[in-house]
């Protein structure tokens, strides 16, 4: 199966699998009319798909509030929202560490150590994790305290992973994090089996993007990192059956 992903801006992305439109953490929907092209999506367009909107936290470069809006118009388009955010009638309101069980698809959510949850999504035989604000914060000039509790709560959700294989990883790579901008999805990528990985809440600086391609410290994974840098932008890969998951090494 073909999958589509595209780049929304900072930490939004959309995701077409072979039953659903995937939406994470849209937040720039201007200018209108631009199309899936230019990172805006036009509901109107996906009124024929099955379509989810997962909205990880709060923060206003997390969430838009028309999408919020998208089902009392476009019946096709359910929300799967963090508990953070004002209850949306219809909506699955997710608590962190909660599991959502529909017929054609799973959700898994894990705790921020921000704002809200994290997702793990287990649909058309993709399995897609995309972080929210969980990111191993190490902040010059806050205590030690607080920067080995922040490494801790990062760890030991990243490790609750497990290793069953993830096709697509969205993770933050925040510049202002300094020289640690690189040890979430460093981390990631040496605890978790991920197929495909997507640098997120860049704030759309994409010498950072370079930057992480030639580090040393990404040159274990570096085939694997997805360096979409232009809004709009568009990557395409196929997912492996079990058979291939089982006898493939990474």
């Amino acid at each position: 199966m073909e999958t589509k992903i595209w780049y929304l801006c900072h930490s939004g992305f959309a995701v077409e699998t072979g039953n659903f439109f995937l939406v994470f953490d849209y937040w720039k929907s201007t200018p209108r009319g631009a199309g899936l092209a230019k990172g805006v999506i036009d509901p109107e367009e996906l009124k024929d798909r099955d379509v989810l909107v997962f909205v990880s936290h709060n923060h206003p470069d997390h969430v838009n509030q028309e999408s919020l809006r998208w089902p009392e118009q476009y019946p096709n388009v359910r929300l799967v929202l963090s508990d953070d955010i004002p209850a949306v009638p219809g909506a699955w309101m997710l608590r962190p560490d909660q599991e959502l069980t529909q017929p054609d698809f799973t959700v898994r959510t894990f705790p921020s150590n921000d704002e809200g949850v994290a997702f793990l999504v287990d649909i058309d035989g993709l399995r897609i994790f995309h972080a929210g604000d969980l990111n191993w914060w190490h902040w010059e000039g806050e205590t030690e305290a607080y920067n080995l509790d922040m490494a801790k709560s990062y760890k030991t959700q990243i490790n609750a992973l497990g290793r069953e294989p993830i096709d697509a990883a969205f993770i933050p790579v925040d510049p202002r994090l300094g020289k640690q901008y690189s040890w979430a999805i460093d981390y990631l990528m040496k605890t978790a089996d991920v197929r495909h990985v997507f640098p997120m809440h860049f704030w759309e600086d994409a010498q950072l993007l370079s930057r992480l391609l030639t580090d040393p410290v990404s040159a274990g994974y570096r085939e694997r990192i997805v360096p979409l840098t232009r809004r709009g932008q568009m990557y395409e890969f196929r997912v492996l059956n079990e058979f291939q998951r089982t006898n493939q090494a990474f």
